[in-house]
């Protein structure tokens, strides 16, 4: 199985943004899962984490978005960061087929829009990093 970046829509309200995508993984979401929530796995294919407090509640700063906190913690399933200047950003794993992963992703934010073709990127990096591509 290949990874692959099945949809992305943007949204627009006013100031306020939102990104959706739906990412194919190739691996199992036990083996995705430190890709979203752990520092070093953000850092190889997001951005650089200062501080990743793995619960709800924890505080979370992440690099060129801001600080904040973990808004939503499901392990394996769900990890969420709102923080502030950056809004808030979700990772939602779920199984896809025996061997697979499917990330459904929001990014939610005020200010100036975030093209999509930054997102679709780092996805692309992700994947490689699972050895998907």
């Amino acid at each position: 199985m290949t990874g692959s970046i099945e949809q992305g829509t943007s949204q627009t309200h006013g100031t306020r943004h939102i990104l959706h995508f739906l990412v194919r993984l190739p691996r199992p979401m036990e083996t995705v899962w430190p890709a979203l929530a752990t520092p070093e796995g953000l850092a190889g294919w997001f951005t650089g984490v200062d501080v990743l407090e793995p619960r709800l509640g924890g505080i979370v700063a992440l690099r060129g978005l801001g600080a904040g906190q973990v808004t939503a913690w499901d392990v394996d399933r769900v990890a969420e960061y709102t923080v502030e200047g950056g809004g808030r950003i979700r990772f939602h794993l779920e199984r896809d087929g025996d061997e697979g992963s499917a990330l459904r992703f929001t990014h939610e934010f005020e200010g100036e829009e975030e093209p999509e073709e930054r997102w679709r990127a780092r996805f692309e990096r992700l994947i490689d990093l699972l050895g998907g591509a």
